[in-house]
């Protein structure tokens, strides 16, 4: 346990060190997304609720996580064709250590963006600086790990030039099927019965609610979080055995 521990943290550190070095790429991860919080947020919360702070930063937070699945899929779909990766084969590493070596190395990255989105929010409505911020910002480390694995998931399956393809469906998916861009009231129902079904609707609700405060414990709350978790196992399970499949093929 200690030796996979040990293992987990090295290959941690090592892809961290890899993310920084990729600084243009970084600066549109958090750039695009604060740019979009602040320009839609003078444009449009006279105009609708939706668009009010308390609701359009907990979405920003969640829809910046997508950028994390393309991320996630170019970090890994380049190390799989490296002499790096393929040295690593041979180790004593499993494929699960590798996953979760890829997934908390882009923690850091997903922390400075909820701090800053929420913080940016702050400056404009003070109401958000409460005791809610704090599950909010932790449920956003839930909600992030599904995009991270999905990423890991992608970049393990596809190579450098399809991953960006490949990981526009999650940035689609969470920009069409959150509601957190339109209202969805008047949508038909087997529409809301599909977005509510998918994890981008309910990443966005947890957090959104974990901010302003839950009606319904388990509708605003539970129901999200359990079906965000288990997309997030699902995706991180499949891209142990598709990592593993790539070793053995290695």
């Amino acid at each position: 346990m200690r030796e996979s521990i040990r293992r987990v943290g090295t290959l941690t550190a090592r892809n961290f060190k890899e993310i920084v070095r990729d600084p243009i790429s970084l600066c549109f991860l958090i750039g695009l997304p604060l740019l979009m919080e602040i320009l839609f947020y003078f444009l449009f919360h006279k105009m609708t609720a939706q668009f009010e702070m308390k609701y359009l930063a907990p979405g920003i937070v969640v829809f910046s996580q997508a950028f994390l699945t393309l991320f996630a899929g170019l970090l890994i779909s380049v190390d799989r064709v490296s002499a790096f990766l393929v040295r690593l084969y041979v180790s004593k590493a499993r494929s699960s250590e590798f996953i979760f070596g890829y997934a908390l190395a882009l923690l850091p990255v997903m922390a400075a963006q909820a701090l800053l989105f929420f913080l940016v929010g702050g400056l404009f409505d003070p109401s958000l600086f409460s005791l809610r911020l704090i599950p909010a910002v932790l449920l956003s480390f839930v909600t992030s790990l599904f995009f991270i694995a999905l990423g890991i998931l992608v970049g393990s399956l596809c190579g450098e030039r399809a991953v960006g393809g490949v990981s526009s469906i999650a940035i689609s998916g969470q920009s069409l099927l959150s509601g957190m861009w339109f209202p969805i009231n008047d949508m038909g129902g087997g529409i809301l019965l599909l977005m509510n079904c998918l994890p981008f609707r309910n990443a966005t609700l947890l957090v959104q609610n974990a901010l302003n405060g839950a009606q319904d414990l388990w509708a605003d709350l539970l129901r999200p979080l359990l079906i965000v978790l288990a997309y997030t196992v699902a995706a991180f399970v499949a891209a142990i055995l598709v990592f593993r499949s790539r070793m053995k093929a290695k």
